[in-house]
């Protein structure tokens, strides 16, 4: 049975206290910026629905910026979306009995099968805090009496540096946004690209696995900046030869070059995105998120970005990514990465399976991730925010 507290039972979450916050987001954590749409796909006027840690949420572009508001009217909570209706750039009313309300911060403005109702202008429906960054469309899920954190707090170094150009695409995937997380942090888990396009594409060295040292897994985690595990490759002992009985049955790619060929480091950071870098290839950096949608589904957010100084480098960055790293990486590489989320779902979906699993050595920065979510999460989303 499950504590009237707590979206998981509370026997499961003593088991873990250093990090019994983790195993309690199926949802997310709340009080977080969340990437939920590519900038350029909502245009002046549109509508678009998403879901975000349960929540569901209306965007709308009004003179050139995002509104976002509770996909939910007051009166008797029926979907906008269902049938959307508005009739002023700045308003949307409900399909049903005319329920009105400003964009700008869900203010009941008016009603129209009502019109002298006490109910305008006292009572809203929840708005979000929106921001746009490198493409991507920000919405801050959050108590409405928290103070809105910079959007720098929750995305990883560099991602917003000017000299960053940044391309990417959203996928939908049937598995909790946590599997997705360790699933690309996962040291071990490079044994399943081993037959990856990309490796011979970019010629690259791949081994088919690599164990971090833990004593030098970096924790960031000052204050006014964003947290995260960094995990610095230099550190790995790489695996090249898989053997069963002694005999070696499978090898990785060991390239000797000029040129560095590896991936050099991958770090986690709060809420929910990684950040690898030069990957797909040297001089990129790969920005993933996981965002929560439900406890069985996640957003893929994939974008890769690269330092530019000039119009025709950021030109030319876009036309490599879509000919190149789009299918190659995304489509191919990161696609065995959905594959293996799905399957592990079968197993995660049950509370208690997170702490039946057999991790080893191996896996230890995915528990200093765990831990760091214990001490900096803002707060855990539950079924009572939906």
């Amino acid at each position: 049975m499950e504590s009237q507290n707590s979206f998981v039972d509370e026997a499961l979450l003593k088991r873990v206290p250093r990090w019994s916050k983790y195993l309690e987001a199926k949802l997310g954590f709340r009080n977080h910026w969340y990437p939920v749409h590519l900038s350029r796909d909502i245009e002046e006027a549109q509508v678009v629905s998403v879901t975000v840690c349960g929540e569901e949420i209306l965007l709308k572009r009004v003179d050139g910026k995002v509104k976002a508001i509770r996909d939910r009217c007051l009166h008797r909570g029926v979907k906008f979306s269902e049938k959307v209706e508005c009739y002023t750039k700045d308003t949307i009313t409900c399909w049903y009995h005319g329920f009105t309300y400003k964009w700008d911060d869900g203010r009941l403005c008016d009603i129209l099968a009502a019109p002298d109702s006490k109910a305008i202008g006292r009572r809203g429906i929840k708005s979000y805090p929106v921001q746009e960054a490198k493409g991507l469309v920000f919405v801050f899920v959050g108590d409405d009496d928290v103070k809105v954190p910079p959007l720098a707090e929750d995305v990883p170094p560099t991602f917003l540096d000017e000299d960053m150009s940044v391309h990417g695409a959203i996928y939908d995937v049937d598995s909790n946004w946590r599997v997705g997380a360790e699933n690309g942090f996962d040291g071990l888990h490079v044994y399943i690209h081993r037959t990856a396009e990309l490796v011979s594409n970019t010629q690259r060295s791949l081994p088919i696995g690599h164990l971090s040292d833990s004593a030098k897994v970096e924790i960031i985690d000052a204050q006014g900046g964003p947290k995260g595990v960094y995990d610095l490759f230099a550190n790995h002992v790489s695996v090249w030869e898989g053997k069963v009985d002694g005999k070696t049955v499978i090898t990785g790619t060991k390239r000797v070059s000029d040129k560095p060929t590896r991936t050099t480091a991958a770090s986690i950071w709060l809420p929910c995105v990684l950040r690898v870098d030069n990957f797909p290839d040297q001089e990129i950096t790969q920005f993933e998120w996981y965002v929560p949608v439900s406890a069985d589904k996640h957003l893929y957010v994939m974008t890769v970005g690269k330092r530019v100084s000039s119009e025709e480098d950021r030109a030319a960055f876009e036309h490599e990514f879509q000919s190149r790293w789009k299918p190659i990486g995304f489509e191919g590489f990161n696609a065995q990465d959905i594959a293996a989320r799905v399957a592990l779902q079968k197993y995660y979906r049950n509370d208690s399976s997170w702490l039946d699993e057999m991790l080893i050595e191996g896996d230890a920065p995915i528990i200093r991730w765990r831990e760091l979510c214990q001490q900096h999460a803002r707060g855990v989303q539950k079924p009572e925010h939906m």
